[in-house]
């Protein structure tokens, strides 16, 4: 299972992280790609105008191209500088700026825009007479906020991630850990039922070697083998209704349920129970006859044996808007609020001595949730005044 756990973090913070480092990877890019493309523009801007003598470029020293900085360098027909315009007020000394233009005039490139998050400068050369340079200090520094910037959300957002991922895959898995110890103990509470009898059977089998006569030997045998088919039988009545695939069929409901609870008439009249039926005639619902007519069977089984004696069973069916409920009533010892939930889970058993003696297993409960859930309804249990209540909800 824990394997299974780190299989789904891992997976998940994968993507996530594949996800994050695409977005920061993309952003970055294309916002390189932005500010190059304003480098050029601006130096091609600046040549334009320089090209068309755009007086601007001579009268007004102090001009931005978005966020470059122009300098001008005119150059006569021997590549000499003849005049260097800085069209900004950022304190650069001429002499730097003629300092830089003579090693580009070197370089015997016409343009340049470099690597900008490390180049400081790019340029253009126009025919020989126009040397355009354009600082990239506020870009650079601009890129270089935005890669900061970057690196800060991935270290937030990967911390945020792992705690979004151990959340998801507590989530996912949380189903799976439950029916995983719920198969522990079904496999623990099925090997410990079928212990008691198996070692009855095999001390019987050795007295019987002893005293191969004793008819009584033969007897516990039997018992106990009939209690274990008993439970085997459970078990796998109880594995088939954890199945969905099988067929449902339209189907008159009140006949079925009418029909299974008469069945019961003669065992209730053992302990002077009187069956009480309130039955709205012709209701149809699409349903699994023999599931259904299991569910009665261990409802009013279960109500039987836990009501007082000379008391009613009442079984109510009636269909209110699109469901049809079903409610077996019985007056007898309540049971406890917090037994309500626990008394359709696998083996539970809320008086556990009186149930083993009369070879229950707590399975009956576990069977009528799965067949209700397979029909797409509810079951719950309630008690109050000694009056107890197993409701079951269909949507029809």
């Amino acid at each position: 299972m824990k394997k299974l756990k780190n299989k789904v973090f891992y997976t998940i913070f994968s993507i996530l992280m594949l996800s994050l480092v695409s977005f920061i990877v993309i952003f970055n890019i294309q916002n390189y790609l932005d500010q190059k493309n304003i480098v050029k523009r601006n130096l091609d801007m600046a040549i334009n105008e320089n090209r068309r003598n755009n007086p601007i470029f001579d009268n007004n020293r102090n001009i931005r191209f978005m966020d470059n900085t122009i300098y001008t360098i005119k150059l006569d027909s021997n590549n000499n500088i003849t005049d260097i315009i800085n069209h900004s007020n950022n304190g650069i000394e001429e002499t730097t700026i003629k300092e830089l233009a003579t090693n580009i005039l070197k370089e015997n490139k016409k343009e340049k825009i470099g690597f900008l998050y490390f180049d400081k400068y790019s340029y253009k050369l126009e025919n020989g007479k126009i040397l355009v340079i354009a600082n990239n200090f506020n870009i650079q520094n601009m890129l270089l906020k935005g890669l900061r910037n970057s690196i800060i959300i991935f270290i937030l957002l990967t911390i945020i991630f792992i705690y979004i991922s151990k959340l998801i895959t507590n989530w996912i898995t949380k189903p799976v850990m439950e029916s995983f110890n719920k198969q522990k103990d079904f496999i623990y509470d099925a090997s410990h039922e079928l212990k008691t009898p198996l070692a009855v059977i095999m001390s019987n089998i050795s007295c019987l070697k002893d005293n191969p006569k004793e008819k009584k030997w033969l007897n516990n045998i039997e018992n106990e083998s009939n209690k274990m088919n008993d439970l085997i039988k459970k078990l796998l009545t109880l594995a088939k209704t954890e199945r969905e695939d099988y067929s449902k069929l339209e189907g008159n409901l009140s006949k079925t349920i009418e029909l299974s609870s008469i069945s019961f008439e003669a065992v209730a009249y053992e302990k002077g129970i009187t069956l009480e039926y309130n039955i709205q005639d012709n209701i149809k619902f699409n349903y699994n006859e023999n599931d259904i007519k299991e569910l009665i069977s261990i409802l009013l089984d279960n109500a039987i044996k836990h009501s007082y004696d000379n008391e009613k069973i009442k079984i109510n069916l009636n269909k209110e808007n699109n469901n049809i409920i079903l409610e077996v009533v019985n007056k007898g010892d309540e049971i406890k609020k917090e037994d309500e939930e626990k008394i359709f889970e696998r083996f539970y058993r809320v008086d556990k001595a009186r149930t083993r003696n009369e070879n229950r297993y707590g399975l009956g409960l576990a069977i009528a949730k799965n067949i209700v859930i397979n029909h797409r309804g509810t079951i719950k249990a309630s008690s109050k005044n000694n009056i107890t209540t197993f409701k079951v909800i269909f949507k029809g």
